[in-house]
């Protein structure tokens, strides 16, 4: 029998998966606004594709999954989701109901 010369705490990476049920519809409709939104700004390019970000947006506000847990299993940063988040909010039709 070997000892183990790591504590219990050093697991390394954990990955946790949840599903998510989405209709296409919402993702599109969520990637068309962010696409919108970027050609507006004028920026040139995402680091992941606008409906993956829909997606993780979708999950972060869901309250299901947390902004650092979205981030690090999409290798961006946190702050990265967090204004991925906002821009999409501030975008949707439906902040302007009222």
């Amino acid at each position: 029998m070997t000892k183990a010369k790591k504590h219990a705490e050093d697991i390394g990476l954990l990955v946790y998966q949840c599903r998510l049920p989405l209709p296409t519809r919402t993702v599109n409709h969520l990637a068309d606004l962010l696409r919108g939104h970027l050609k507006v700004i004028r920026s040139r390019w995402r680091i992941l594709p606008p409906g993956k970000i829909a997606v993780i947006v979708l999950a972060v506000l869901r309250r299901d999954r947390r902004r650092a847990d979205m981030a690090d299993g999409n290798n961006v940063s946190e702050s990265t989701v967090r204004r991925w988040r906002d821009e999409l909010i501030a975008c949707s039709p439906c902040r302007h109901r009222a």
